[in-house]
């Protein structure tokens, strides 16, 4: 594959990405306004048009009112309120299909050009099925809070949010692959060592996202408004009331807030530490300004995490939390990337 084929390639990748993340911010919206069980149908092709008269507005909402949620919670609803909550569900819809088609169409045209060395093909066409999983997935979750419950699985949501994310980690790294040289690795022990600990990080805010699934999915966030205890405890004596004892880790809201305070502290020590080790190498520039990038976003996102806590998870700030941890990630992905490459020109940043 030729330079400019690679870059194209790169840069379609990295649009995908951006698409991924916007999908995130409102998806994170879509469950903080509790929009998400506003369409009860799942209609991949034709549900691409929203309701355009006042008939097929009735029908929409007649559709919402035989579920659990608007007879239990929202039975005083107005037609005016659920097309606001409508609007965010659809939305969120919406762009999922629209990355479908972005992808998709871009991987075909390219495909047909022959732009695609053998080897990505399938990596592309994984990434692919990731979409199509993640598309089923978000019906998945949307079942479970049409029976009974008016509440999403948090099982699902977080298998949900956690696809998000694997999507964009193979898009964004895929596409700093073939904006890089390809070049031997380092057998130098010290950047071994940083590479080694860079994985250990990646681990730990994979955690941290799925972590903050299992808040988001119980609302745990709205519990234990305080900081740096929890209502003057480091772990509430109710954190394993539950029998089992191992479903306290998933459904009881004091030890999945714990656990979530747990990485964070984790994550506010290792990454100055981690930050310092990599600027002493001084080995790349490209790998500084990604470890001062990865460090800025931590400490914004712990703020975050912080300020959307103490005021209860109001819905901008929940939002901006859960689209920090994208952020967050895409960071540490390059630093990672850029720890592999050390004495590389890379095409991303010039």
């Amino acid at each position: 594959m030729d330079k400019i084929a690679r870059r194209q390639i790169a840069h379609w990748l990295l649009v995908c990405s951006a698409m991924v993340f916007g999908i995130l911010v409102v998806g994170g919206i879509t469950r903080l306004t509790h929009s998400g069980l506003s369409i009860v149908e799942w209609q991949p092709i034709v549900g691409i048009v929203p309701p355009l008269d006042d008939l097929q507005w009735q029908r929409t909402f007649e559709l919402y009112k035989a579920t659990p949620e608007y007879q239990q919670v929202n039975h005083q609803m107005t037609l005016d309120e659920f097309k606001g909550i409508f609007f965010w569900e659809y939305v969120h819809r919406l762009i999922g299909r629209l990355i479908g088609i972005v992808f998709l169409f871009p991987f075909l045209y390219f495909w047909w050009r022959k732009k695609i060395e053998p080897g990505l093909t399938p990596k592309l066409l994984g990434i692919f099925l990731l979409g199509g999983l993640q598309g089923a997935m978000g019906w998945f979750m949307v079942k479970s809070g049409l029976v009974d419950d008016p509440r999403v699985s948090h099982f699902r949501l977080t298998a949900h949010l956690t696809l998000a994310f694997l999507i964009f980690v193979a898009m964004f790294w895929l596409a700093l692959d073939l904006l890089s040289e390809r070049v031997p690795d380092t057998h130098d022990s010290r950047i071994r060592r940083l590479q080694r600990i860079g994985l250990g990080l990646l681990v730990l805010v994979g955690y941290m996202v799925i972590s903050g699934g299992f808040v988001a999915g119980i609302r745990a966030g709205k519990a234990y408004n305080t900081f740096p205890l929890m209502d003057g405890h480091f772990l509430p004596p109710e954190g394993f009331v539950i029998d089992p004892w191992y479903l306290n880790f998933f459904n009881n809201m004091a030890l999945v807030q714990f656990n979530h305070r747990l990485g964070a502290w984790l994550l506010a020590f290792l990454v100055p530490w981690f930050w310092w080790q990599v600027s002493k190498m001084a080995y790349s520039a490209r790998a500084r300004l990604a470890a001062n990038l990865f460090l800025t976003t931590v400490v914004l996102q712990i703020a975050l995490g912080i300020s959307a806590l103490l005021l209860a998870v109001p819905v901008a700030l929940g939002a901006a939390h859960q689209a920090g941890a994208m952020v967050v990630f895409g960071a540490l992905l390059w630093l990672n990337h850029e720890l592999r490459l050390p004495r590389v020109t890379s095409g991303f940043i010039r």
